[in-house]
């Protein structure tokens, strides 16, 4: 399997701020879904994306890029409680400019707790996804946490919260490895597909 050598770029407060892409992955979710080191592990590389014990640090649009140009963005982590409703709302509607405004993008991974299942806030986004006609693929993280005799059920009840097939989600452990190199593939693939823009 190839890796995924991505590189830092820039931290913009918005999609206007963003380098030229030929193809871009955005990765989307709650505030401690992992999303910075499940970054680092599809990456291959420790400190690539800074991870914090502390919800809601990711704060602008984190701009890496492979040798060809193609990029992968992260998103401000949504839903968390310790910052102001008008915070809140401007991280969203950063969130909503970025996700329909901009052109390279071809796929958005939507982490989901795997621990914990979607929330009313993960299905929100989703069906606002949708409704956007927002490309989209389903990613469970901390798979390590979900106790092997309830991983069957959880992973039907996982996907029914989130609207889509058991085999439509992407089950992965940052701490373990479990499907990274599966999602790595994908993301390697998506990121040679022109962007619609």
């Amino acid at each position: 399997m190839s890796n995924l050598d991505l590189s830092f770029v820039t931290s913009a407060p918005d999609v206007a701020g963003l380098p030229p892409s030929p193809a871009e992955v955005a990765v989307i979710g709650r505030s401690n879904v992992g999303k910075s080191s499940l970054l680092n592990a599809v990456a291959g590389r420790r400190q690539l994306a800074h991870t914090s014990k502390t919800p809601g640090r990711t704060r602008l649009l984190n701009c890496f890029a492979v040798p060809s140009g193609a990029t992968v963005v992260d998103l401000p982590g949504y839903g968390y409680a310790k910052v102001s409703a008008k915070d809140r709302e401007a991280w969203q509607r950063r969130l909503h400019a970025y996700l329909r405004g901009r052109a390279p993008l071809v796929m958005t991974l939507a982490l989901v707790d795997g621990e914990v299942g979607p929330t009313r806030l993960d299905v929100d986004m989703l069906a606002w996804m949708r409704e956007q006609q927002v490309p989209f693929q389903v990613v469970a993280t901390k798979h390590d946490k979900v106790r092997s005799s309830q991983r069957t059920r959880r992973r039907r009840d996982l996907a029914a919260g989130c609207g889509v097939e058991p085999g439509e989600v992407v089950w992965v452990s940052a701490r373990t490895g479990t499907n990274i190199e599966r999602l790595r593939g994908l993301v390697i693939g998506w990121l040679q597909t022109p962007g619609p823009g």
